[in-house]
């Protein structure tokens, strides 16, 4: 069964051809799934949920286990004879990543009576990592896009806007810098700056405005940001084109249209995320 507003993501099954434990079989015809929050990757202490579908029809509990739950996970089914299921939340129950856990690929087996019918892998991101949605800047008198101009003039007037789905508790500012601008930017949360736009919803917006050096030569230039008290770092890649504005004129270009892609950390392209004190690993094999 989903679950409302949240993500599904499908895991290995029996399906898939993952090799069972000696003397048991998954069953081809089952499916596990994880549920998490809508757009995050599951991170240690993430609530969670498992679903089971194609169970046949009689079966009455199975227990799921993995090295990165705080607790083993009960499903029943969804009402009688019903071959999908329901997560039991019994009082005081924890269903969670665990807490202080390494980021990495960890197993999961689904179990009833003694029978394995599912196993599956779960992914795991580093504790208290950002997610960065976008990361943009545009004219401050445009409305920003999901994706930075094709180039901004030398000595414009810029927005800067970016949003965090995973924001560090207590973070209400950023410092953003750059070749371009005359000096550090500060982004705030709350800001007048601050679009409003439902793109960003379930987010922390962060928001602020500068003036664009009006000596800065013609090219492409790094704009960067440090977050979650100085764990991650966030750069996006600015053109800068056109004569100076200095006579009231747009101080976006005209040609070029507006980038294409949403820059959101999952899609690459030209926002790249590094973390100075890195937890993050790759997943196992």
């Amino acid at each position: 069964m989903g679950v409302a507003g949240l993500a599904v993501v499908p895991v290995l099954g029996g399906a898939a051809g993952v090799s069972a434990a000696e003397g048991a079989s998954p069953s081809p015809a089952v499916r596990l799934e994880y549920h998490g929050a809508q757009n995050l990757a599951l991170e240690a202490g993430d609530d969670l949920w498992f679903s089971l579908e194609g169970m046949s029809p009689g079966w009455d509990k199975v227990k799921v286990t993995s090295p990165a739950l705080q607790e083993p996970i009960t499903l029943t089914p969804l009402k009688k004879g019903s071959t999908q299921s329901v997560q039991v939340d019994a009082e005081g129950s924890e269903h969670r990543i665990r807490s202080g856990l390494r980021p990495g690929t960890y197993p999961v087996t689904a179990t009833s009576h003694g029978r394995i019918v599912a196993k599956a892998t779960l992914k795991v991101a580093a504790e208290n990592s950002a997610q960065i949605d976008r990361f943009v800047i545009g004219p401050r008198d445009a409305v920003p896009g999901s994706g930075t101009p094709a180039s901004l003039r030398p000595g414009g007037d810029v927005r800067v806007v970016l949003t965090d789905l995973r924001a560090a508790p207590g973070e209400n500012s950023l410092t953003v810098t750059s070749r371009i601008f005359q000096g550090p930017v500060t982004i705030k949360t709350n800001s007048p700056d601050d679009p409003g736009c439902k793109c960003d919803d379930s987010g922390t917006v962060y928001a602020g405005h500068t003036r664009l050096r009006g000596d800065v030569p013609n090219g492409r230039y790094t704009v960067t940001v440090v977050s979650h008290h100085g764990q991650q770092t966030t750069t996006q890649h600015v053109t800068i084109a056109g004569r100076p504005v200095d006579d009231g004129s747009p101080s976006w270009a005209v040609t070029g249209g507006i980038a294409a892609a949403v820059l959101a950390l999952a899609f690459g392209g030209a926002l790249t995320v590094r973390r100075r004190r890195s937890r993050r690993a790759e997943p196992s094999a």
